[in-house]
This record gives structure tokens, C-alpha cells and sequence, in this order.
């Protein structure tokens, strides 16, 4: 009889453990709060797996080639409609979502993605210059850090390797538009980037303790990555450049051939919660478009200046649109001599 009950409850738990739902997350690197995935689990006992990846190419590709077993995925702003239009993501459905409506206004009638049908926000910045100040002392506001840059900077700054942001930063810096076709001004940007190159040490994405330990003095780079380099590194501070720069927002999105889309869903009204939405900000230091999350914040967020743009800078944030095809012929054929 012992035999028999000992058996049953090991079927059971077996049992119990195979039906334990589950959650694949696909998410840039370094930008998942461990906190809120633990919450999640701890209030639904849904476990989440997260997969990184280093940028919005490297996911699209990945995803376009099906099979991946992943959920949901955070594409950036211009990425939105790439995955709406290869039928890759399905329209939300509004009504398992009660607190869709904690989405802030000025980020629910969104270019990108109107009424909100398909993407929930997760974070939003900009991408703009860190320098150490203890190395160069000049102005930090201007893409000449990296396109033009001082002596005191030459061989010790790092450029993220993100075609959209470097090249849109370039060709602003040149006096275009994001997205231009104007071959007069691709043509500058395109020359400023070759001459520029042999001064930079590297093309990296591991910004946040490289610019802490001083190993690079400046880098293209993202605003919560530079907040959570200062916050080791006092001497860093973030640059908007004064050309133009970009402004982005991700946002997460729920994949056509989802498996656990009942989890997928409550995944995505759970970071609407603005206690929840912070968990998220804490961790990777930028803002979020949630209604509320700024009380649950750390009280560093609040006059943050990489979380708060200057007035002065505000002008000269862009978010970037969804480039053309001759756009993106252009722009593809620099970012590939610039790997050259």
C-alpha cells in the first residue's frame, strides 16, 4: 500500500511539473530585471526563460527563420511594422489585457504602432555620447566625439555596432534626416565614418563596465547604459549630440506562432502594472511608457540627466522612422564598408 501511495505521488509531482506553464522571452542582453522575472514566477508560477540577443537584426533574422520556440520579442520602434508586415507577431487581443489602459497617452497613438493593436512599451532613451571626463574635458554634445574626434580622445573610444543609430547619427551630423536618400549628404557621412574609424578602439556592445573602468574614454552609447556607468564611474557623463540624435523606444510584441500565449498574455498585463514597469527601469535605467511607474522609481531616475533630456536637447531627438528601401540600400552599402 506504501508502494502504491509512494507511486501515485511521484506520478503526481511528475505530472504536476510537466503541466507547470512556461515563458520564452526573447529580449535584448542585459535588460531584463531578474527581480521582475522572479516576481512573475513567484505570482503566477509561470517560469520564464529569457534568450538574448545584441541587436534588432540579429533577432528579426533569427525569428524570420522560424522555429525558435520563443513568445514574445522586444524590437525596437522602426522595427515594429517590419514584423507586423511578414506576419511574424498577431494583434493583441485588447480584451485579455485589463490594464492596457496604464499605457501613458503620449505612448499609445504611437507612429509605429497606432492604438497600441500590437506592442506593449518597455523602455525608452536615446542614444547619444559617454565620455570620462577626467580624460577630455571638452563638449560631450556633439558627434564629433566620434566622427571628428579630439586628441585626447583618439584610440579610446568605442562605437556600438548599430547600423541604424551610427549611420543616422553620422548623416545628422552632416546635416541630413534620418533615413535620407540625399547622396550628397550619405556621401559625408559616409566619408566622416571611413576617416573616423582607425581613431576608435573598437565596434563593441559592452559599453556599461567598460566606460566604469576607464578602459574606454568614450563610446556611442545608450542612455541607461551610460546612467549605470556613471553610477560606478562619477567622471562619465552623457552627450546629446547638438547634429541630431536618435530617439527609440521598445516595446514587446507577441509572436505569431507563440506557444504559451495564455502565459505570453499575463506577462505583458503584468509589466503594465506600474510597480512592475519600474522593476524593469531600476534595472536597465531607462524610462518606460507606463502610467504611475515613476513613484515606484529609484529616486536617482528623477533628475537623472540621462533619464531627463535638457531642454536645450529636446529639439534635436529624432525618433527614427522606417527607412526606405533606397534608404536602407544606402545605409547598408556604408555600414558594409565600414566593416571592411
Amino acid at each position: 500500500m506504501k508502494k502504491t501511495l509512494l507511486g501515485l505521488s511521484l506520478l503526481l509531482c511528475s505530472t504536476s511539473l510537466a503541466s507547470a506553464e512556461e515563458l520564452n522571452l526573447f529580449n535584448w542582453g542585459d535588460y531584463t530585471s531578474p527581480e521582475l522575472l522572479k516576481k512573475f514566477e513567484a505570482e503566477t508560477g509561470i517560469h520564464v526563460t529569457e534568450t538574448d540577443y545584441d541587436s534588432n537584426d540579429t533577432a528579426l533574422a533569427k525569428i524570420s527563420a522560424g522555429g525558435t520556440g520563443f513568445d514574445l520579442v522586444v524590437p525596437s520602434a522602426h522595427f515594429v511594422q517590419i514584423y507586423v508586415e511578414k506576419g511574424l507577431v498577431q494583434k493583441l487581443d485588447l480584451t485579455r489585457l485589463p490594464h492596457h489602459s496604464n499605457i501613458k497617452p503620449e505612448w499609445m497613438d504611437v507612429e509605429w504602432d497606432k492604438g497600441r493593436e500590437y506592442s506593449i512599451p518597455w523602455q525608452w532613451g536615446s542614444t547619444g555620447i559617454s565620455v570620462d571626463t577626467s580624460v577630455y574635458k571638452g563638449d560631450a554634445n556633439t558627434s564629433d566625439i566620434f566622427l571628428n574626434p579630439p586628441d585626447e580622445l583618439k584610440g579610446k573610444i568605442n562605437v556600438v555596432p548599430e547600423m541604424n543609430e551610427i549611420v543616422n547619427l553620422a548623416v545628422m551630423w552632416a546635416g541630413g534626416k534620418p533615413c535620407s536618400e540625399d547622396v550628397e549628404v550619405l556621401k559625408k557621412a559616409r566619408d566622416a565614418l571611413m576617416n573616423a574609424k582607425p581613431y576608435w578602439i573598437s565596434m563593441d556592445y559592452g559599453t556599461t563596465e567598460k566606460m566604469a573602468n576607464g578602459e574606454w574614454a568614450a563610446s556611442v552609447n545608450w542612455s541607461g547604459e551610460t546612467f549605470r556607468a556613471r553610477l560606478a564611474n562619477p567622471n562619465v557623463v552623457y552627450g546629446y549630440p547638438k547634429e541630431g540624435y536618435p530617439l527609440w523606444m521598445d516595446s514587446v510584441m507577441l509572436l505569431s506562432d507563440a506557444q504559451n500565449v495564455d502565459a505570453a498574455y499575463k506577462f505583458l498585463d503584468f509589466i503594465m502594472l506600474p510597480e512592475n514597469a519600474a522593476l524593469i527601469s531600476a534595472f536597465a535605467r531607462y524610462p518606460n511608457g507606463i502610467t504611475g511607474a515613476e513613484e515606484f522609481m529609484p529616486a536617482d531616475m528623477q533628475t537623472a540627466p540621462e533619464v531627463n533630456i535638457p531642454e536645450a536637447s529636446k529639439a534635436a531627438g529624432h525618433f527614427m522612422p522606417a527607412c526606405s528601401g533606397k534608404a536602407l540600400d544606402y545605409m547598408t552599402a556604408i555600414w558594409t564598408d565600414l566593416q571592411k
